[in-house]
C-alpha cells in the first residue's frame, strides 16, 4: 500500500533556532586542484563541482574548532534565545550522521555539556538527511503528550574525514569514471552544527507555531546511497530519480490535508543545484520562496535545513507559512509545516 503518514502538532511551538558555522574553508577549487591527476587521466572537466552541484565551497572544522563544542554553543545560544532554563529541559534529540564512535551516542556528551538535568531523557535519531525533520516531530510529539516541558534538538556534522578519505582513494589508478561519479556527491559535504529550541505555545505566544507535516517511505532504494566514516557510495541518477518519485508522490497525497502551494518559504534539505531545480519543476515551487545555502556551505546533512532556516528567519515575518522539506537516503521524505 502507499500513502503518507501524517501528524498535526495543535500546541507546541519552535522558540529558537541557531546554528555554528566552521571558520575553515575548502573551496571546490582548492578539492578539484588536489583531484587534478584523477580528473586528466578519467578525462573530466577540471570544474566539475561547480558545473554540477553548483558547489563553490563548502566549510571545514579549523585546528582550533571541535564540531561537539560547536554543537554545544548552538544548543546554549538556542536556550539563551528561547529563555529556557537548561534545569527545565526534559528531553535532547541529536541526529547527527557523522559520529566519532557508535558507542556511547553522541547525545550523550552533548547532555553533559549542555549541563542538562539527569531527569533529561537523551538520545541520538538517524535518518540520513532527514534527522533534524524527525527529531523535530519526535519532541513535538512528546511536548504535545506532556511527557516533556521542552525540547532540544541538535545536529553536528564534521565531513572532513570523508572529504580526505574520499580524495585518496579517487586519486588510486586503479579508480574508474563510475567509481569517481560514484563518489562524487562526497565531495560536496561540508561541515557545520544548528541547535533548536521546542516548547508549548501556551507558554510562549511569541514562538513559532509547529502544525505538523508528512512522511512517506520508498524503501525499495535503500541501496542507492550508502555512507560510512570511509566514504559515500551513491548512484546519482537512480537516487534523484527515486526522490522526485517520492516527493512528488507524497506532495499530491498531502493536498486533500495541507494547502501548500502558497506558502511564503520552503526551507529544503540543501544537495546540489541538481536536486533542488528538480524538486522545484517537480512540485511547482516558486523559485523565490526556496532560499539556498549549498553554494557556500555544501551539503551539510541533516544540519541543512535548521542553518538555512536560521538565515532565513530573520526576513520571516509573524504569520508566515514556512515548509521545511527533505530526501534522505533510504529513501525517505519528510515534509513539516512552522506558522511563524
Amino acid at each position: 500500500m502507499s500513502g503518507n503518514a501524517t501528524t498535526r502538532f495543535a500546541g507546541v511551538s519552535l522558540l529558537a533556532v541557531t546554528s555554528r558555522i566552521p571558520a575553515g574553508v575548502r573551496t571546490s577549487a582548492a578539492v578539484q586542484q588536489r583531484l587534478a591527476p584523477a580528473l586528466r587521466r578519467l578525462r573530466l572537466p577540471t570544474t566539475l563541482l561547480e558545473r554540477v552541484a553548483g558547489v563553490r565551497e563548502r566549510r571545514a572544522w579549523a585546528a582550533d574548532e571541535d564540531v561537539d563544542d560547536a554543537t554545544v554553543a548552538a544548543g546554549r545560544e538556542a536556550l539563551a534565545v528561547a529563555g529556557v532554563e537548561a534545569a527545565d529541559v526534559g528531553l535532547l534529540i541529536n541526529t547527527s550522521v557523522t559520529r566519532r564512535h557508535l558507542e556511547p551516542s553522541v547525545a550523550v556528551r552533548l547532555h553533559h555539556g549542555l549541563g542538562l538535568p539527569s531527569s533529561a531523557v537523551n538520545f541520538d535519531v538517524a535518518n540520513a538527511c532527514l534527522g533534524f525533520i524527525n527529531g523535530m516531530s519526535l519532541a513535538a510529539g512528546m511536548i504535545e503528550s506532556g511527557q516533556v516541558r521542552y525540547a532540544v534538538v541538535v545536529d553536528g556534522e564534521d565531513a572532513d574525514v570523508i572529504h580526505d578519505r574520499t580524495i585518496e582513494r579517487l586519486l588510486r589508478e586503479d579508480r574508474s569514471r563510475d567509481d569517481f561519479m560514484q563518489e562524487f556527491a562526497s565531495l560536496t559535504l561540508g561541515s557545520g552544527s544548528a541547535a533548536a529550541v521546542l516548547g508549548r505555545t501556551d507558554e510562549h505566544p511569541e514562538g513559532h507555531r509547529v502544525l505538523g507535516g508528512v512522511t512517506r517511505a520508498a524503501t525499495k532504494f535503500h541501496d542507492l546511497c550508502v555512507g560510512s566514516t570511509e566514504g559515500m557510495f551513491t548512484d546519482a541518477k537512480a537516487l534523484l530519480d527515486g526522490g522526485l518519485e517520492l516527493v512528488v508522490d507524497a506532495w499530491k497525497d498531502a493536498v486533500a490535508d495541507w494547502d501548500w502551494a502558497r506558502m511564503d518559504r520552503y526551507v529544503t534539505h540543501q544537495v546540489s543545484r541538481v536536486h533542488t531545480d528538480a524538486i522545484v519543476e517537480a512540485v511547482g515551487l516558486d523559485r523565490a520562496k526556496v532560499p539556498t545555502t549549498y553554494e557556500r556551505l555544501g551539503n551539510v546533512g541533516p544540519a541543512s535545513v535548521p542553518i538555512t532556516l536560521v538565515e532565513q528567519q530573520h526576513s520571516l515575518g509573524a504569520g508566515d507559512r514556512v515548509l521545511l522539506m527533505g530526501v534522505g537516503s533510504g529513501i525517505n521524505t519528510a515534509m513539516l509545516e512552522l506558522a511563524w
